[in-house]
């Protein structure tokens, strides 16, 4: 199972045009669908993927049903009758708590607990609303991930919308508020909509600082930082992240290889920071005495 979705994820991730919301139900299948020694009580890889576009299209159904009777006119009144369906009677939320679990950040099972991160609750308005012919966008405020109704980067009118409060809209005092409480600033900037893989680079994040802060879960991060390895553009440092984890779960040869092969590329530039790697590999490698 890990081998056929991590060929799919790559796969898609290259492509013309990678769809975020089926990138992140291919990073999340190793989780949700188990050991693969288990995969007799296990459903595949595309009855998973099938179960979840069907929910996607249930509630986007829903909404164009919503559409028939309300006839909205403009943004505002799209986003209304969104978060009336999707936050209201469908329930999709998040609390803080929500937080603390690592299914916030598994898409299958934030369509299945209708609960989930601001990242994950975006994506389900994205993919329903893109169902149901409504332009929705993520917007990747810092700390806080929000939705555009309509397309801030056309220059058309558009409004934000909050899907981890059920839909709650915002306007520019709200949103300074929210990237405030980040330690940024606003600025215009920030209401660009977000890259699909930058999306999906977001959420794999958002999963391997869950793990880091639970040394238990290094398996969990070290998947985490594979897949984000995946994609075509992510942060050098994610090798070295990467090696350090291949260590921490035995396998000490592969992690001091990886080291040393990233020493390799900071030698160019930082060879203090380099040398620091170096030991660290050695130090790998004594550990299997």
């Amino acid at each position: 199972m890990t081998e056929q979705s991590r060929t799919r994820f790559r796969t898609e991730a290259r492509g013309e045009n990678p769809d975020p919301v089926l990138l992140c139900l291919l990073a999340a299948a190793e989780h949700t669908l188990g050991d693969p020694g288990d995969s007799a009580e296990q459903p595949s890889l595309e009855a998973l993927l099938t179960a979840c576009q069907a929910a996607l299209d249930r509630h986007a159904a829903a909404i164009r049903q919503a559409v028939a009777e309300r006839r909205p006119s403009g943004p505002e009144e799209t986003a209304a009758l969104l978060a009336a369906v999707l936050g209201g009677r469908e329930r999709f939320h998040g609390r803080q708590s929500d937080y603390l679990r690592l299914e916030s950040s598994l898409l299958p099972e934030v369509l299945r607990r209708r609960r989930g991160l601001p990242i994950t609750l975006s994506l389900v308005w994205q993919a329903v609303a893109a169902r149901a012919g409504l332009t929705v966008h993520g917007v990747a405020l810092p700390g806080h991930f929000i939705v555009a109704v309509g397309d801030p980067a056309g220059g058309d009118e558009y409004v934000l919308a909050d899907p981890f409060h059920g839909g709650r809209l915002l306007d520019v005092p709200d949103v300074e508020r929210l990237v405030a409480a980040s330690g940024h600033r606003f600025s215009v900037e920030l209401l660009t909509p977000a890259q699909p893989l930058d999306t999906v680079l977001r959420v794999l994040g958002n999963i391997r600082r869950w793990a880091a802060d639970r040394p238990e879960h290094a398996r969990t991060q070290l998947w985490a930082a594979e897949l984000a390895l995946l994609l075509p553009r992510h942060p050098a440092q994610l090798r070295l992240e990467r090696a350090e984890l291949l260590v921490k779960t035995g396998d000490f040869l592969a992690g001091a290889a990886e080291m040393e092969a990233y020493a390799t590329i900071l030698d160019a530039f930082d060879p203090e920071s380099a040398a620091k790697v170096r030991l660290e590999a050695r130090s790998a490698r004594h550990r299997l005495n």
